[in-house]
């Protein structure tokens, strides 16, 4: 599988590849200021736990190129680094890269040293992301069956990543290995991720794919032709309670009544081993005109409110097991005694 161009350092610049504009167009934003970076991961140019926290890593580079010399220098990165702070409040990813950068930079003996120090943390950062996506795939896929269908949600795939996946990874994996047979997509609105981005993946990599309503995954689990479940994550809390993309909780509830496994696929970075459970998880809610629009077409009737979280919690005992890099876990606090208990 060769990587997604999601993200990719250029020598001066950041290189996005736009995935407002997929399936149709494949155009790359070149970001040479925080302000057009911080404005790609808000309007979701750049989107996906794991990839808007690399993104902000390469950010916090741009932002020392940015700061001129001087006694102000590491505050004024800061400033921007909190710009970049501030673009998603849900995807816990974007906060640990930001944390990492910070202490490069304060460790740094000069500008020089930090633009340095800050390009070598930020692709090593990046490096762990593809180690951590090749592990899940292996992890993952050693728990399907021969001739499986997947069911996933969103799109937790390189374009969520630093270019290979979370929850596309296991899928990458099981077609590599010959025991998968298909993949059905929930469309995932209101801005289908799973239409547009999940399936131009799977069509680009030759895996079969089945794009479905979101309103019908549920038949499609009591239908019996779904072996296994397999999400992503943006955040997910100490006791394995784990946000992801609105409309999650909904298929892993019709999972547990049809009998099929759920799975999360995320690396530690998405852990929040500082929030208990979900109820400590921020939700971001979105505009209203993503559900009022259509692309040019008006969906909504005039005078009628909008609710638009972009995210919901899936309470742990929904979920059969959590992959990540280390193997399947049921909980972030497992992965912590697992850590513990090896040394590492």
């Amino acid at each position: 599988m060769n990587p997604v161009p999601t993200l990719e350092w250029t020598g001066d610049s950041l290189r996005l590849l736009d995935q407002r504009l997929l399936p149709g167009t494949e155009a790359f934003i070149e970001c040479r200021d925080v302000e057009t970076l911080a404005c790609a991961i808000r309007t979701l140019a750049v989107r996906g736990a794991p990839a808007i926290g690399l993104a902000a890593a390469y950010g916090a580079v741009i932002a020392a190129i940015v700061t001129p010399p001087g006694s102000g220098f590491r505050e004024g990165c800061r400033r921007l680094m909190r710009v970049l702070e501030a673009t998603r409040p849900t995807a816990v990813n974007l906060f640990h890269c930001l944390a990492s950068q910070e202490r490069v930079l304060s460790a740094a003996e000069n500008r020089a040293a930090a633009i340095s120090g800050l390009l070598e943390n930020a692709r090593r950062l990046h490096d762990q992301d593809l180690a951590a996506s090749a592990a899940m795939g292996r992890h993952g896929a050693a728990l399907l069956p021969p001739d499986c269908a997947v069911l996933t949600h969103c799109n937790a795939g390189g374009l969520a990543t630093g270019g290979l996946g979370t929850a596309l990874a296991v899928i990458y994996e099981a077609h590599a290995r010959g025991i998968l047979r298909e993949v059905y997509a929930d469309e995932t609105r209101p801005l289908l991720q799973g239409a547009r981005l999940t399936a131009w993946e799977m069509v680009r990599a030759g895996i079969p794919v089945t794009v479905i309503p979101d309103s019908a995954a549920a038949s499609l689990l009591a239908s019996g032709r779904v072996n296994v479940v397999v999400v992503g994550a943006d955040r997910i809390a100490l006791n394995g309670d784990t946000a992801n993309k609105i409309g999650t909780f909904s298929v892993a509830l019709a999972a547990r009544d049809a009998g099929v496994p759920f799975y999360v696929a995320a690396p530690v970075s998405t852990f929040d081993f500082a929030t208990p459970d979900g109820s400590g998880i921020v939700i971001e809610n979105r505009s209203a005109g993503e559900v009022a629009r259509l692309g040019d077409t008006v969906t909504l009737a005039s005078g009628a409110e909008v609710w638009n979280p972009a995210f919901d919690v899936t309470p742990a005992g929904l979920i059969t097991g959590i992959i990540c890099e280390h193997g399947v876990v049921s909980s972030p606090a497992e992965t912590l005694r697992t850590q513990v208990d090896s040394g590492s």
